[in-house]
């Protein structure tokens, strides 16, 4: 099984996470912010990852440790977990739509770092998340995963709804996108023979 273990402490939090890409969905998920509680629970279970998430963070300032350092320790895990990536699909990309939102994500595990990030969330808040965190979120997840993340908001006027449906996309596209292909089991999917 394809699996990570993270700990990660600083004066700022103090994180144990584990992920496993060949899971079932399952979440244990605490982090002190019940919004993101949330998001990375479904994210766990539309990318059909097992995810274990427990944070102590600074949250009496706000939560912009708590949601970056996550995104540091997911990212992190998530590259461990596909190895040398032999027989991985590479590339996956899908469109959720969110009542009113339209989501679309495309990824590429490539072993460059780039978000390219167009949501336009009116709310500064949901709850009491700050919803600039989203970005800085996907930006520490991209910067650790080594991938290639863009997330693009077709439509949508509903903050809860614009950012629930990003994070249901980025999900399923990893998910497509890290599945092993048996035709090419034991191919890394590169011209250049490495990721």
């Amino acid at each position: 099984m394809r699996a990570s273990e993270i700990k990660r402490k600083t004066a700022e939090t103090d994180i144990a996470l584990s992920l496993g890409i060949d899971g079932v969905g399952k979440a244990k998920i605490d982090t002190g912010c019940g919004f993101l509680d949330h998001m990375l629970t479904l994210f766990a279970k539309h990318a059909h990852y097992d995810l274990s998430v427990k944070c102590a963070g600074d949250t009496y300032v706000d939560y912009h440790h708590t949601a970056e350092d996550i995104g540091i320790c997911l990212g992190k895990a998530f590259y461990d977990c596909l190895g040398d990536k032999k027989g991985i699909r590479r590339y996956g990309d899908k469109t959720i739509p969110m009542d009113e939102a339209l989501i679309l994500c495309a990824v590429d595990i490539s072993g460059r770092d780039y978000l390219g990030y167009a949501l336009d969330i009116p709310a500064y808040k949901v709850g009491d998340f700050d919803t600039e965190l989203v970005q800085e979120f996907f930006m520490a997840f991209v910067r650790e995963a080594k991938i290639t993340l863009h997330i693009r908001q077709l439509c949508g006027v509903n903050s809860h709804h614009i950012i629930e449906g990003a994070f249901k996309a980025v999900a399923r596209a990893l998910s497509y996108a890290t599945e092993i292909d048996e035709r090419y089991a034991s191919e890394i999917p590169s011209t250049k023979g490495v990721i």
